[in-house]
């Protein structure tokens, strides 16, 4: 006998309303869906934090072998041990009518006020699945660093964004040492140890 594959059309919605609506938005779903002994469950609520999808961005110089993050604010790591300022990626919602390629130019531009002369794909993963609808699509934008640096951010946004040059070793010396604690920047950085090698030695990115 073979395993149930389940598929959207396995969740029957019965009811969403809206709890809650500010910067960001909290639905309350009413649902029911397939069993995997058979069958259907009963109806049964699900608060869920309607965020979308987000892009992320690890900006990376193959020729100086150098690493550029942004330090920002982060309202959710207000108790984190070493601070609520985390170094992360590049990274910004995807608006309609955009693609994840247009979202990832447009935010480098913005937060680090440079632009990527290739951009390779990562991988697309759920932040969250058990209580926001937020995916994100991971990227290495490739880089020319020089001049690269200082403040950037949108004022209309609160957004105060200080780049972060740092060698490729250092920049994995920090995650090891937890110094880079946020999921998208961690799982950039191991997918570029992974490929490290590849792209520090390609003559056509020297």
């Amino acid at each position: 006998m073979n395993d149930p594959e389940f598929v959207r059309d396995d969740v029957q919605i019965v009811k969403t309303e809206t709890v809650f609506k500010g910067f960001f938005r909290i639905d309350k779903v009413t649902l029911r869906h397939k069993l995997f002994r058979g069958g259907w469950s009963g109806e049964f609520p699900r608060e869920l934090f309607e965020r979308g999808e987000a892009v992320c961005v690890l900006l990376y110089d193959p020729q100086r072998d150098v690493v550029t993050l942004v330090e920002q604010f982060r309202i959710g790591a207000l108790d984190d041990e070493r601070s609520p300022w985390l170094l992360e990626l590049v990274a910004g919602m995807v608006e309609p009518g955009e693609s994840a390629e247009d979202v990832a130019r447009r935010e480098t531009e913005e937060e680090a006020g440079c632009r990527f002369y290739d951009l390779l794909p990562v991988c697309r993963y759920w932040v969250s699945p058990g209580g926001t609808s937020e995916r994100v699509h991971l990227f290495c934008g490739l880089i020319d660093s020089e001049g690269v640096g200082g403040i950037h951010g949108l004022e209309e946004e609160n957004e105060d964004i200080r780049l972060v040059k740092m060698t490729f070793t250092d920049a994995w010396q920090r995650l090891e040492k937890g110094d880079i604690n946020n999921a998208a920047t961690i799982m950039a950085l191991q997918w570029l140890k992974l490929n490290h090698q590849h792209l520090f030695s390609t003559d056509s990115y020297k």
